[in-house]
């Protein structure tokens, strides 16, 4: 949350929202500093309510962490979002976690798909909530049918397409 203020601030940013795509430890950690110093609202699916809350469902206790927070808005799927004059679409992208969503930003020509898809893999599914039968399904179901030329922006690695990931992603492919 610190690095992320620090960033903000260099570049003369505010932000107005934090947008979950899931409720992980890696995530939300961030979350408190940013949420005193900004006063932002914080959206995340309803289903991923209680793993935003729980430190055994987020992962933090795996890592000796004790963080549990509060959502100010719970979003659903198909839900149409406009925060600082874009247009935010939600698709509900579980798997990853039971709760998990993208973002797609069609003025941008992007999604942002947090842990769902990454350039050539997908995300974890062993940890709480998790299920590769599910999270395939999102990704074809939800993310394959955006065009080809889509920029898929993932939560860790490089950005990627969805026509590149439907051709050579081996775990949907």
């Amino acid at each position: 949350g610190d690095k992320i203020a620090g960033y903000l601030q260099r570049e003369g940013l505010t932000p107005k929202a934090i947008l979950l795509t899931h409720g992980h430890f890696d995530h939300v950690m961030g979350i408190p500093p940013l949420k005193e110093k900004y006063d932002l609202p914080v959206y995340i699916h309803r289903l991923e309510e209680d793993v935003l809350e729980s430190p055994q469902l987020n992962a933090c206790a795996m890592i000796g962490a004790n963080v549990s927070l509060k959502a100010d808005h719970l979003i659903e799927d198909g839900e149409e979002l406009s925060i600082a004059g874009a247009r935010i679409r939600v698709l509900f992208t579980p798997g990853h976690t039971k709760g998990g969503v993208s973002y797609y930003i069609e003025d941008l020509n992007a999604v942002i798909c947090g842990d769902t898809l990454f350039e050539g893999s997908v995300g974890r599914t062993d940890l709480p909530t998790g299920s590769m039968g599910t999270l395939v399904r999102s990704i074809r179901e939800k993310l394959f049918v955006l065009d080809d030329e889509v920029s898929v922006l993932p939560g860790h690695g490089g950005a990627t397409t969805i026509g590149w990931e439907k051709k050579y992603n081996p775990f949907v492919s």
